[in-house]
């Protein structure tokens, strides 16, 4: 994977952040419509950022020991997820609530990213994100209020970035904990499943009050889920020729070098009466 490459966008995209207009005139939701919102915001508030922003699996400090250059990395991602809480927040005090610093849900959800380490973690944290990004994307679709899509619009855009780094963690991984087989996309079909079922437990009564339907959610978040899949392959298979690629250029690289230090006989004859040889072409 191309850290600097990651890091460059993670630092660009915290420069080029749009704040939504909060003073902005607010849509005229019915008070079962506003309700059930404010209560789903509530929760997505502390859930996206507002909990510990970093990793937090018991293998933490061994997993940075084997990958250092990855501890700035999830930094500078987990700002952008602090970054979100912080737009909730608003979002929640635009409409008249109080953030709230604990639920039961999001208690056991670190519990386990804790109790199953970093690798498990990082499958948590995507799934989350794929799922998250499709209640965003209906949020943007029906929740009509100005300042309350724009939020969405940037968060899309921010938990894109998200899915394709996992993608790109994933799919160029070189310790051979990714296989990528048939048994891994059902494992990742099935988690998702269970995650978005859960996301949607929460948020449904939310959701279908502003206008969206269970099916729309679920093919949503499972279309996302596969694309996931397919282009994290594509992009193992490009990983792999390019290695491949590598490692059958270097002793070609090397002979080629020999054949250029030692000119051959042809090239001797030809330049009979000249004082050197000639000089390669660059």
């Amino acid at each position: 994977m191309e850290l600097q490459s990651w890091i460059n966008h993670f630092t660009r995209n915290g420069t080029d952040r749009p704040e939504p207009n909060w003073e902005a005139p607010r849509h005229p939701f019915t008070e079962s419509q506003h309700r059930a919102l404010l209560h789903s915001l509530t929760q997505f508030q502390l859930g996206d950022g507002g909990g510990p922003a970093y990793l937090i699996g018991h293998d933490r400090e061994s997993y940075f020991g084997k990958h250092p250059q990855m501890r700035t990395l999830v930094d500078l991602w987990f700002v952008e997820e602090k970054r979100h809480s912080e737009l909730l927040g608003k979002a929640v005090q635009r409409m008249g609530g109080t953030p709230i610093t604990k639920h039961w849900s999001f208690s056991i959800f670190c519990g386990v990213r804790r109790a199953f380490g970093v690798s498990f973690e990082f499958y948590a944290l995507l799934l989350t994100e794929i799922t998250s990004n499709n209640y965003y994307k209906l949020l943007r679709k029906y929740a009509g209020d100005p300042a309350i899509v724009a939020m969405a619009e940037l968060i899309i855009r921010d938990e894109t970035g998200h899915i394709a780094f996992h993608r790109d963690r994933i799919a160029t991984d070189e310790d051979g904990h990714y296989s990528l087989s048939f048994a891994w996309a059902a494992m990742l079909y099935l988690l998702a499943l269970g995650a978005g079922t859960m996301l949607w437990i929460n948020h449904r009564s939310a959701l279908t009050r502003l206008g969206a339907t269970t099916r729309k959610f679920y093919r949503g978040f499972l279309q996302e889920t596969r694309w996931f899949i397919e282009t994290t392959r594509e992009r193992r298979g490009e990983s792999l020729k390019a290695r491949r690629g590598i490692r059958e250029d270097q002793p070609r690289h090397r002979q080629s070098q020999k054949r250029r230090a030692m000119p051959t006989p042809e090239s001797h004859s030809a330049n009979i009466g000249s004082s050197a040889f000639p000089c390669e072409r660059r």
